[in-house]
């Protein structure tokens, strides 16, 4: 089953890309889009071809703040009736409740979860690559940059994050970040995520409007979206939030879902997939992210993957990719030099 995501996503593409020195049908097309898609925010796009479109545009634009340029004029309204259901809310916490809940309905791609503790919220952003081999760089500043953007227009423009962390390396110029997300803003972290306060999340929204949520209510009921993701969508964003504590099993997964285990291992069965085969794919899928796409000590790329010790990482990285992780990144290494 192929990864999907509204083509709302391409709002403002066309405006980064002309800015770039980009024809946006050709590279649309290059990514196997049709041009048109982007007349129908609500039709549904492999976030394969969308990851390769970002990517492929950053660098033939050589505008490496691609993605974060997408993100700086974004609105609420761009989530369709989401959007609305979430502008409407009493405050913050029940904007991103609702967020939560529709999230796979918006992109199945994007693993979001929300820890508090301490007067601190953290709002945390974890993507599914979509392909093994290809970059979320793009992607995940945009996710970012477009969370930035859903919370100023509740809590006012001039609203700043305690902090905004990155699992990537820096930019060499940082001017767009820094305009979107402040100063504070952290890379090579071992998650993406934005920092704020419970005070923010309780903040009440004077623009709330009760009437305006029952009737997008109403309008996500008519297409037929309750917002339940797939037990494989479920289950897929739970191994990639709990995977770097290590305790991801079938039985810690199930029970932070808040099912019986034989019911998560029936109900995969039912698709013809295994608990391990997709904890195998997101391994591999994030493997590439840590280790061709970061300088992260791969002792480091273990943990983060939930293995017990960095020689079990050592030969399951050899068994899937036939050579070494440190072969890998030599290889990526040479590469650059030559070009």
């Amino acid at each position: 089953m192929k990864t999907q995501l509204r083509a709302a996503c391409l709002t403002n593409y066309c405006e980064v890309a002309i800015a770039g020195g980009l024809t946006p049908a050709r590279m649309l097309l290059d990514a196997g889009l049709s041009p048109s898609v982007l007349q129908e925010p609500d039709l549904m796009i492999p976030v394969s071809r969308f990851g390769q479109l970002l990517q492929a545009s950053a660098t033939a634009s050589g505008n490496e703040s691609f993605g974060l340029c997408m993100a700086e004029s974004r609105l609420l309204s761009n989530l369709g009736a989401v959007g609305l259901m979430i502008r409407d809310q009493a405050n913050l916490r029940d904007s991103m409740n609702v967020l939560m809940r529709y999230q796979s309905f918006l992109n199945s791609a994007l693993s979001l979860a929300i820890e508090e503790f301490d007067g601190v919220v953290i709002i945390r952003e974890k993507l599914i690559a979509g392909s093994t081999h290809q970059p979320t760089r793009q992607r995940t500043e945009l996710a970012l940059g477009v969370m930035i953007r859903l919370v100023r227009q509740q809590l006012g423009a001039t609203w700043q994050p305690r902090r905004v962390c990155f699992e990537h390396v820096a930019p060499r110029d940082m001017t767009v970040h820094r305009r979107l997300f402040g100063q504070h803003i952290a890379f090579g972290e071992e998650f993406n995520c934005i920092v704020c306060t419970k005070a923010d999340f309780d903040t009440p929204n004077p623009s709330a409007d009760p009437a305006m949520v029952r009737y997008a209510q109403q309008l996500i009921d008519a297409t037929g979206n309750s917002g339940k993701a797939s037990v494989l969508d479920d289950v897929r964003r739970a191994i990639l939030l709990l995977m770097p504590s290590g305790r991801f099993g079938v039985e810690h997964v199930s029970e932070h879902l808040g099912m019986v285990c034989r019911t998560v291992q029936r109900r995969l069965a039912e698709q013809d997939l295994s608990f391990s085969s997709i904890v195998n794919d997101i391994r591999k899928e994030l493997v590439i992210r840590y280790v061709l796409e970061s300088d992260r000590p791969l002792t480091e790329v273990a943990a983060l993957l939930g293995f017990a010790a960095p020689s079990t990482f050592s030969r399951w990285y050899q068994a899937q990719f036939s050579c070494s992780a440190k072969e890998s990144r030599a290889k990526l290494r040479s590469i650059r030099i030559q070009f």
